[in-house]
């Protein structure tokens, strides 16, 4: 079964390198902690705020086992 997870990473400052390091995380753990058997497809978009990026979004599309 093929399925869509997304996660979201808020971006500040100075911090962005470990925000991104976060979602690099979080993307792994889920990858390991729910039997995906085949990773599809993994994209980022930037969200922003009054002309400056505040956030990422990562979405994963992804075949479990």
């Amino acid at each position: 079964m093929i399925k869509v997870k997304t996660f979201t990473s808020e971006l500040k400052i100075l911090h962005t390198m470990k925000a991104l390091e976060n979602l690099h995380l979080q993307v792994n753990t889920f990858i390991q902690d729910n039997n995906v058997k085949k990773v599809i497809s993994i994209s980022d978009t930037c969200t922003t705020g009054e002309g400056e990026t505040i956030g990422i979004i990562r979405a994963m599309a992804y075949e479990v086992a």
